[in-house]
């Protein structure tokens, strides 16, 4: 008899794994095992995710999820299995955006999340792109190119170009015009000789 009342002594405290607990059981685990993990979890979640705004939403998110999966079983160990979940979640968060930030996640690779690199077959393709317009830009008279370059790609204004080169507005509309026409001359079969100045 002493055995069966040790037995159910030892039953009566907490839960082992596997075991149906009741929803008390479970919060009292729940506040024993993860809420002391919030300060690591929040510092986590602030290292890892651009929007700090989110950061509150994001770990009452992991605390869904984690109290979910105890209702079913317990993990064991608990830090890690909460720091996993607050990772998938993050992952989950990306993966579900239809477009994502550059800024959204501060360093990607620390997360593990497989990214979709492009295949050989669409690297060569870029490369022999970006070949073929650094070959037609050569091609372009100095100063339209000059032009081109610093509208296209460095984004600048025509006046912060005419500024920058000295020259008016109305020669810069004309430097871009003519490179532009000659890169699509290029590319699409015309001559790529510039027009003459009217």
């Amino acid at each position: 008899m002493t055995d069966k009342a040790e037995i159910n002594a030892e039953s009566a405290g907490s839960p082992r794994l596997g075991e149906e607990m009741n929803a008390t059981e479970l919060d009292l685990w729940f506040v024993r095992e993860v809420l002391p993990l919030e300060a690591t979890l929040l510092q986590y979640l602030h290292h890892h995710w651009r929007d700090q705004s989110e950061v509150a939403d994001l770990c009452q998110d992991v605390y869904v999820r984690v109290y979910e999966r105890a209702r079913e079983e317990l993990p064991d160990p608990v830090r890690p299995f909460v720091f996993a979940v607050a990772r998938n979640l993050l992952i989950d968060r990306l993966r579900h955006e239809q477009v994502i930030p550059i800024e959204a996640v501060s360093d990607v690779d620390a997360l593990g999340v497989a990214m979709d690199e492009p295949g050989p077959d669409r690297t060569v393709a870029a490369r022999d792109a970006l070949r073929r317009v650094m070959d037609a830009l050569e091609r372009l008279p100095p100063r339209s190119r000059d032009v081109v370059v610093a509208r296209q790609l460095d984004g600048l204004s025509r006046r912060q170009i005419a500024e920058r080169m000295g020259i008016s507005e109305e020669t810069v509309k004309w430097h871009l015009a003519t490179g532009m026409n000659a890169l699509a001359d290029l590319f699409y079969g015309g001559s790529g000789e510039p027009r003459r100045r009217k």
